[in-house]
């Protein structure tokens, strides 16, 4: 399994709770369309104006095909600050205890 790992920086509390729960709420039409994700998981600290983003894949082509349709899209500008470079990593564990 991989991970594909989006960071934002300089947010607004209310712009990251908000995207946030607009994620959750698209969450249940599943994966955007080029994006063969087995999952996702957000972290959010909107005091501190930052947001992180961890999406799963089975593969690595799985992965840069995710990547490349992600990249596409306009990221969200309504108070999430400014995403940092995209990091990739394969996944040695994953628990869910």
């Amino acid at each position: 399994m991989y991970a594909r790992v989006a960071r934002w920086d300089g947010g607004e509390a209310e712009g990251i709770r908000a995207n946030a729960e607009g994620i959750k709420a698209r969450a249940a039409d599943g994966p955007p369309e080029g994006v063969p994700a087995k999952g996702v998981t957000i972290f959010a600290d909107p005091e501190n104006g930052r947001m992180m983003s961890v999406t799963f894949y089975e593969t690595l082509e799985d992965l840069r095909q995710g990547d490349a349709t992600l990249n596409t899209m306009s990221p969200p500008n309504d108070g999430m600050g400014t995403r940092g470079p995209i990091e990739v990593y394969e996944v040695a564990v994953d628990l869910r205890l």
